[in-house]
């Protein structure tokens, strides 16, 4: 993904006191699949390695490799912890450090955890239309970590990265321009009849499962209220658990947000009302 860096890594004391132990530079969720990983990774470099990630990798529907294997419905969850070489693990690894600890210290572990296999099993799946009859697999972490990047683009739009270290770019313009390159990468690979443009459609996958599962979270809405969005206008009333900001009409005082951060620290985030998870986010965006 090149060399990125986030302008702040660093909380504000507002952030600093988010979760009842302050901001995690390490959360338990990305060092958990960090360390699942690396595992995993060091067990392809062992003797059962070739035939670890033959198993593991997602191969495409009717694909056959010497041997009779192809692919099997566990693919779509074990082909996340695979990887071609140190440079591939190590990249990935730290995108998904840099990008989704400050994603997690947000949403708190269950739900980060959540949104990580979504967009990491919905890539799979966007990438297994996109290459039947190929006989290339799949190997990465990449479509899951591509929808962490989309949720960090949503929850700070305006936070800058410094590309290469050197460049700032808003989050916002970082990510959809990373989603365009990856769109057009992954159909001028397939026109040019390279095998190349499977890890472009896994990315671009995993952007857009991240992508529905935080529009999904942010209004709560339920399956009957998706089929009557899909069926005409008018948009489901709920508080913005996921959005980067609340009600625009609506501003919590400092007393209020105080009270707020004190029942997180004694009672855990998950003891918020969706109204109180809003006016936290919302103070959070200034």
């Amino acid at each position: 993904m090149g060399a990125l860096l986030p302008n702040d890594l660093h909380m504000s004391s507002y952030d600093q006191r988010y979760s009842p132990g302050g901001f995690q530079l390490m959360p338990p969720a990305i060092k958990t699949i960090i360390i699942t990983n690396v595992a995993v990774f060091l067990l392809q470099l062992s003797p059962v390695g070739d035939l670890l990630t033959t198993l593991g990798a997602l191969w495409p529907i009717g694909s056959h490799k010497a041997g009779g294997y192809g692919f099997h419905l566990w693919q779509p969850l074990t082909y996340m912890f695979m990887h071609g070489g140190f440079a591939h693990i190590f990249f990935n690894m730290l995108a998904l450090w840099m990008f989704g600890a400050e994603i997690e210290n947000y949403w708190g572990t269950r739900h980060f955890t959540i949104y990580y296999f979504v967009c990491g099993v919905g890539a799979a799946f966007i990438n297994i239309f996109a290459t039947m009859g190929e006989p290339y697999p799949t190997i990465g972490a990449s479509g899951a970590i591509y929808g962490v990047l989309l949720a960090f683009g949503m929850m700070f739009p305006d936070r800058e990265i410094y590309l290469y270290f050197l460049l700032p770019i808003k989050a916002k313009y970082f990510v959809a321009g990373y989603a365009l390159i990856e769109f057009i990468s992954g159909f001028g690979t397939r026109s040019m009849g390279s095998g190349s443009n499977i890890a472009h459609f896994a990315h671009l996958g995993g952007m857009l499962f991240g992508f529905i599962y935080i529009t999904y979270k942010r209004n709560e809405w339920t399956v009957a209220q998706w089929f009557r969005k899909l069926k005409g206008p008018g948009k489901p009333k709920g508080p913005a658990l996921y959005k980067g900001g609340g009600n625009k009409h609506e501003e919590a005082s400092e007393e209020e947000i105080d009270a707020i951060l004190d029942k997180i620290s004694t009672r855990g985030y998950e003891s918020l009302t969706s109204e109180e998870k809003r006016k936290l986010l919302r103070a959070g965006k200034r």
